[in-house]
């Protein structure tokens, strides 16, 4: 997002946050409803772009969502939607994708509440894992002829029992309603925003061997010195990085390993 979106989504932020510093407000009911109202805009494009539409007063598109939401949704839900129509979006787009991240936000603030959240971040991070090294699960999940109803069966019946119910929730709400983005793109932007609610940086951490607990530490409390706040530390083991371990942080790479220094060595005897 850029321009006016930015700044809209900028203060869908401060809102939500506000209201779900009320621990009286069912964080996860609000994320359900949220991610509701996404879809049908999704859905309802012409809707979607009257919402949006910068000619139109705000106030005038608040009620228009009033009116149309309010037997549908919580009042909570109601005053936020109403909240982001008053703003001005660059594209209609931009409004259903501020949606969708609000209600995955919400749903973060549940598992935070009940102290759950760096399990499921870990937990979504450990299926990304999962769906990349079985080619089998990850067309069943993406096959988009596939009914997305059985596609939810599918990963309840992966899922339940074995994951946190927010975990749960979050990942049959990606399968369920991908919204053109890719599988491993949605789980890796839900386990940022998961780490966001901490205030702090994701390291995916890839090692030949598990490392140990104190090495964690010692790798943990070196990144954080490096980028000036916590980072938390995503593992994973690949026997063919041959030792030594590396470290991607978004776009940064920090390559330490045996196969990266073998693979430079023969890139400059061949040049």
């Amino acid at each position: 997002m850029n321009g006016a979106s930015r700044e809209a989504l900028a203060s869908a932020r401060e809102r939500l946050d506000a209201l779900t510093d009320n621990t009286a407000v069912d964080a996860a009911l609000l994320a359900e409803e949220l991610a509701a109202v996404t879809a049908l805009l999704d859905r309802e494009v012409s809707l979607r772009r009257v919402l949006t539409d910068p000619s139109q007063a705000g106030e005038a598109k608040a009620e228009l969502a009033g009116r149309l939401l309010g037997s549908q949704v919580g009042g909570e839900t109601v005053d936020l939607v109403s909240g982001m129509v008053r703003s001005r979006w660059s594209r209609s787009r931009d409004l259903t994708d501020a949606l969708e991240e609000l209600a995955y936000s919400a749903d973060l603030t549940a598992a935070q509440r009940t102290g759950d959240l760096d399990d499921v971040e870990d937990e979504l991070f450990r299926f990304g894992r999962i769906v990349a090294s079985s080619s089998e699960l990850r067309s069943a999940l993406t096959d988009a002829r596939a009914d997305a109803t059985a596609k939810a069966g599918l990963l309840r019946s992966l899922l339940g029992g074995r994951a946190n119910p927010v975990t749960e929730r979050l990942v049959v709400r990606l399968v369920a309603q991908p919204r053109g983005r890719s599988l491993e793109a949605g789980l890796d932007a839900l386990t940022k925003l998961a780490a966001n609610r901490r205030g702090r940086m994701v390291a995916v951490v890839t090692s030949a061997v598990p490392i140990s607990d104190s090495q964690r530490e010692r790798l943990g409390a070196a990144l954080a010195g490096i980028y000036g706040r916590q980072v938390h530390l995503n593992l994973d083991v690949d026997p063919e990085v041959l030792g030594g371990m590396q470290v991607r942080i978004g776009d940064e790479v920090i390559n330490g390993t045996i196969a990266d220094r073998l693979e430079e060595a023969t890139r400059r005897m061949a040049g």
